[in-house]
Protein backbone atom coordinates (compact mmCIF):
# COMPACT_ATOMS: atom_id res chain seq x y z
CA UNK A 1 0.00 0.00 0.00
CA UNK A 2 2.77 2.62 0.83
CA UNK A 3 4.49 1.83 -2.79
CA UNK A 4 1.32 2.66 -4.35
CA UNK A 5 0.55 5.36 -2.01
CA UNK A 6 4.15 7.37 -2.77
CA UNK A 7 3.50 6.45 -6.52
CA UNK A 8 0.20 8.41 -6.48
CA UNK A 9 2.06 11.05 -5.13
CA UNK A 10 5.01 10.92 -7.09
CA UNK A 11 2.60 11.16 -10.18
CA UNK A 12 0.74 14.41 -8.50
CA UNK A 13 3.98 15.85 -7.64
CA UNK A 14 4.73 15.56 -11.33
CA UNK A 15 1.58 17.11 -12.08
CA UNK A 16 2.61 20.31 -10.24
CA UNK A 17 6.53 20.55 -11.26
CA UNK A 18 4.84 20.37 -14.84
CA UNK A 19 2.25 23.19 -14.51
CA UNK A 20 4.62 25.26 -12.30
CA UNK A 21 7.46 24.92 -14.86
CA UNK A 22 5.03 25.75 -18.31
CA UNK A 23 2.56 27.86 -15.99
CA UNK A 24 0.25 26.06 -17.31
CA UNK A 25 -3.49 27.24 -16.32
CA UNK A 26 -4.33 23.54 -15.63
CA UNK A 27 -4.31 22.38 -12.25
CA UNK A 28 -1.65 20.20 -11.10
CA UNK A 29 -2.84 17.02 -10.06
CA UNK A 30 -5.24 16.98 -13.32
CA UNK A 31 -1.36 16.92 -14.67
CA UNK A 32 -0.11 14.44 -12.82
CA UNK A 33 -3.37 12.04 -13.09
CA UNK A 34 -3.51 12.59 -17.03
CA UNK A 35 0.45 11.50 -16.57
CA UNK A 36 -0.30 8.05 -14.57
CA UNK A 37 -3.10 7.34 -17.17
CA UNK A 38 -0.58 7.03 -20.00
CA UNK A 39 1.57 5.06 -17.91
CA UNK A 40 -1.25 2.73 -16.83
CA UNK A 41 -1.89 2.20 -20.60
CA UNK A 42 1.49 1.65 -21.74
CA UNK A 43 2.29 -0.57 -18.80
CA UNK A 44 -1.11 -1.98 -17.66
CA UNK A 45 0.83 -4.27 -15.10
CA UNK A 46 0.94 -1.01 -12.51
CA UNK A 47 -2.74 -1.29 -12.39
CA UNK A 48 -3.28 -4.36 -10.62
CA UNK A 49 0.08 -2.73 -8.36
CA UNK A 50 -2.15 0.24 -7.64
CA UNK A 51 -5.53 -0.61 -7.97
CA UNK A 52 -6.19 -1.73 -3.80
CA UNK A 53 -4.78 1.77 -2.79
CA UNK A 54 -6.87 3.79 -5.08
CA UNK A 55 -10.27 1.81 -4.37
CA UNK A 56 -9.33 2.48 -0.44
CA UNK A 57 -9.07 6.24 -1.32
CA UNK A 58 -12.59 6.50 -3.26
CA UNK A 59 -13.86 4.89 -0.49
CA UNK A 60 -13.13 7.40 1.62
CA UNK A 61 -13.34 10.17 -0.59
CA UNK A 62 -16.28 11.80 1.78
CA UNK A 63 -13.20 13.03 3.45
CA UNK A 64 -12.13 15.32 1.16
CA UNK A 65 -14.97 17.21 0.96
CA UNK A 66 -14.36 18.90 4.56
CA UNK A 67 -11.72 20.88 4.03
CA UNK A 68 -13.88 22.34 1.18
CA UNK A 69 -16.81 22.68 3.81
CA UNK A 70 -14.70 24.12 6.30
CA UNK A 71 -13.69 27.00 3.71
CA UNK A 72 -17.17 27.88 2.88
CA UNK A 73 -18.43 28.10 5.78
CA UNK A 74 -15.08 30.35 6.57
CA UNK A 75 -15.87 32.54 3.69
CA UNK A 76 -19.62 32.48 3.92
CA UNK A 77 -19.93 35.74 3.80
CA UNK A 78 -18.09 36.50 0.91
CA UNK A 79 -20.21 34.12 -1.13
CA UNK A 80 -22.81 36.03 -0.03
CA UNK A 81 -21.67 39.45 -0.76
CA UNK A 82 -20.87 38.01 -4.52
CA UNK A 83 -23.75 35.37 -4.65
CA UNK A 84 -25.20 36.96 -8.09
CA UNK A 85 -21.99 36.58 -10.06
CA UNK A 86 -21.38 33.16 -8.73
CA UNK A 87 -24.77 32.58 -9.86
CA UNK A 88 -24.38 33.90 -13.23
CA UNK A 89 -21.06 31.91 -13.89
CA UNK A 90 -23.10 28.50 -12.67
CA UNK A 91 -25.55 29.13 -15.38
CA UNK A 92 -23.94 30.32 -18.20
CA UNK A 93 -21.36 27.49 -17.74
CA UNK A 94 -24.09 25.27 -17.61
CA UNK A 95 -25.76 26.57 -20.63
CA UNK A 96 -22.93 26.37 -22.13
CA UNK A 97 -21.53 23.13 -20.83
CA UNK A 98 -25.20 21.30 -22.43
CA UNK A 99 -25.07 23.02 -25.28
CA UNK A 100 -21.48 22.17 -26.43
CA UNK A 101 -22.57 18.30 -25.57
CA UNK A 102 -25.61 18.39 -27.09
CA UNK A 103 -23.84 19.85 -30.39
CA UNK A 104 -21.37 16.96 -30.05
CA UNK A 105 -24.03 14.72 -29.57
CA UNK A 106 -25.66 16.20 -32.43
CA UNK A 107 -22.61 15.78 -34.79
CA UNK A 108 -21.41 12.39 -33.91
CA UNK A 109 -24.92 11.49 -34.64
CA UNK A 110 -24.95 12.97 -38.33
CA UNK A 111 -21.64 11.22 -39.18
CA UNK A 112 -22.94 8.02 -38.30
CA UNK A 113 -26.13 7.75 -39.96
CA UNK A 114 -24.35 8.43 -42.89
CA UNK A 115 -24.38 5.38 -44.85
CA UNK A 116 -21.12 4.28 -46.58
CA UNK A 117 -19.88 6.37 -49.55
CA UNK A 118 -19.06 3.94 -52.89
CA UNK A 119 -16.11 4.38 -53.96
CA UNK A 120 -15.01 5.01 -57.54
CA UNK A 121 -15.46 1.88 -59.75
CA UNK A 122 -17.70 0.05 -57.27
CA UNK A 123 -20.80 -0.29 -57.83
CA UNK A 124 -23.12 0.95 -55.61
Amino acid sequence: MIPALATLLVFQLLGEALVFTLAAPVPGPVVGLALLLLVLVLKPAWLQAIRPTAQTLLQHLSLLFVPAGVGVMLHLQRLGDEALAIGVALVLSTLVGLASAALTMAWLMQRVARPPQPVDGEPP
